[in-house]
């Protein structure tokens, strides 16, 4: 390998002695180094020294690790399940829902029961409409026969009476079922307890 020394002037060589000069004095790290360098230099084997080779590329500065992000905490369950609880309240704002299935039904005869039924019926329904969309899962009224093919998404129809064999079935419809195409509920605000489904009311004189 050519000698790169061989392309320096001979001030080029002056400048860089002058250089090493005062770095070996100021730099422990300098000197040592050149040593290797200067003593091969004097033993005469300055040639069997590899020439030409790079400077060593700077130690690349580790990122910092990073302690794991804990998870944040799980939610309560009246928080989790704000939405279920929303929609309890709205039943029994508009239909007095909880009000009907928490009274002991029995003891009031049918005509009473039946008055009390249709109110809450139209709240309830009028929360739903409002809310939700609904269509039924089978297109077909109760009591057609159909068939469920095979393949059926068991969420959707559920079997009864003699299943025995594989699909497809024959069978009556019994409930058409439904399934929600839309969901319309308002977002629950933090600043709202959702456990609180009716609030006590009091009349003041």
């Amino acid at each position: 390998m050519t000698d790169p020394s061989a392309s320096l002037s001979f001030f080029a060589r002056f400048w860089l002695a002058w250089l090493c000069f005062w770095r070996c004095l100021v730099s422990r790290e300098f000197a040592q180094a050149v040593l290797p360098t200067s003593r091969a230099y004097d033993a005469g084997q300055l040639k069997e020294l590899p020439a030409g080779d790079a400077a060593p590329p700077p130690p690349v500065k580790q990122p910092a690790v990073q302690a794991p992000v804990a998870p944040p905490p799980p939610l309560p369950p009246e928080r989790e399940h704000a939405s279920a609880l929303s929609l309890l309240a709205m039943l029994q704002r508009e239909g007095r829902f909880l009000d009907f299935v928490q009274e002991n039904v029995a003891a009031f005869p049918d005509a009473d029961v039946g008055a009390a039924a249709r109110i809450v019926h139209e709240g309830c329904r009028k929360v739903v409409h409002q809310y939700l969309t609904l269509q039924p899962v089978l297109p077909q009224g109760e009591g057609d026969t159909v068939t469920v093919p095979n393949g059926f998404d068991a969420q959707r129809i559920r079997l009864t009476g003699n299943v025995a064999g594989q699909p497809p079935y024959g069978g009556t419809l019994r409930h058409h079922g439904w399934v929600t195409t839309e969901v319309k509920f308002p977002s629950v605000s933090p600043a709202m307890e959702p456990r609180v489904l009716a609030p006590a009311e009091v009349e003041l004189a």
